[in-house]
């Protein structure tokens, strides 16, 4: 049997409900599959552990999870603690601090859903969104100068390197190769942005040269909302920077029915060191203790994190399970349904394990 260590960060707001809901359906699916077991050590890590420390985790908080074979991440963000102090303090932290360099994002509509799009089929939005997840406009260089006068200074620097641009280009095309359509979408901004995004673009062309097999196009940020909207249908895997990325993969989780369902994985490629896995939704705060937090994107963020760990009969049984709740109208408030975590996440571990009652 395959024994997995993982690092549960449930994290604030939300995040404690749905990591415990994801907690929850991976031990069905433990007991189901019988071939591995995950030993879990969950961290409290986050605003709450900020507010007695002065920290959102230890100093020595890379250390204590180095070893482990992925961590479980809940949210990150509190309306008390300042929105660069809880993101800088822990989930970029973390995803700087081991590299993960590529953000992975699927997106479709699951079995069940409606897109909010007038005549879209299922089959015409399915897409994997692949961000740069190390540098660009993410990069945290700059600063201010002249605090509280006029002509205060705020500085924001978006780093490019053909290293760091290579590798997420080499990493998109691959993920491309090996999808039936064979089709990337590279999206820039080369147009206003003549420095960065001009190397992001010859970087692309070069790579591309090495995946004869992939189709590939380059399209500005602003017609890609456009195109994600009216062609869903011409769109396969994507490739973006850190900031276009994060805004696109918002856009095309509302478009497949709800931000509630959208898995990320933050991948170190080489595993040199610990990927992390979370759904994209948030803190929300606006719904925290209410019990109605939708608990897919967490269950989905589960099948990457089991496909990365290299239990692909397990993640195959988990978004068969995922599908099967939402093909059968069990459904958060989000979707149109009226079912709580609770509820959802019972189905889903009854869906792993066979039962129909």
């Amino acid at each position: 049997m395959n024994t997995y260590r993982i690092a549960a960060i449930p994290g604030d707001g939300i995040g404690p409900e749905v990591i415990g809901a994801g907690l929850k359906v991976l031990q069905a699916l433990e007991q189901r599959e019988g071939s591995f077991r995950l030993d879990v050590t969950t961290l409290d890590w986050g605003s709450d552990y900020y507010r007695r420390t002065g920290l959102m985790m230890p100093a020595d908080g890379l250390d204590q999870i180095r070893d482990v074979d992925a961590i479980f991440f809940g949210a990150v963000g509190d309306p008390a603690v300042p929105d660069h102090i809880t993101l800088w303090g822990l989930r970029l932290a973390i995803c700087q601090g081991f590299d993960q360099y590529a953000n992975v994002r699927p997106t479709r509509v699951l079995s069940g859903l409606h897109s909010p799009l007038r005549d879209c089929e299922p089959a015409a939005l399915d897409w994997v969104i692949v961000r740069e997840n190390s540098e660009g406009e993410y990069a945290g260089q700059g600063g201010r100068s002249h605090r509280g006068h006029p002509e205060e200074v705020a500085t924001e620097v978006s780093i490019f390197t053909r290293a760091g641009v290579e590798r997420i280009m080499r990493y998109a095309f691959a993920l491309a190769a090996s999808r039936p359509r064979k089709l990337l979408t590279v999206v820039t901004k080369s147009n206003a942005q003549r420095h960065g995004m001009v190397l992001w673009d010859e970087v692309a062309a070069s790579v591309s040269r090495d995946f004869p097999e992939v189709r590939w196009d380059k399209m500005l940020v602003d017609a890609m909302t456009v195109r994600m909207v009216l062609s869903p249908a011409s769109l396969d895997t994507i490739v973006a920077t850190n900031l276009h990325a994060d805004i696109l993969s918002d856009l095309a989780a509302a478009l497949a029915g709800s931000i509630g369902i959208a898995p990320t994985a933050n991948i170190n490629p080489e595993r040199r060191f610990p990927s992390m896995f979370e759904p994209i939704h948030g803190s929300a705060f606006d719904i925290v203790g209410k019990g109605i937090a939708n608990p897919v994107g967490t269950f989905w963020t589960a099948v990457q994190m089991l496909d990365h760990l290299g239990e692909t009969a397990a993640a195959t049984r988990l978004m068969s399970a995922i599908e099967t709740v939402t093909a059968s109208g069990v459904l958060t408030r989000d979707l149109g349904g009226t079912a709580t975590t609770s509820e959802v996440t019972a189905a889903v571990c009854r869906a792993i394990s066979g039962r129909n009652d």
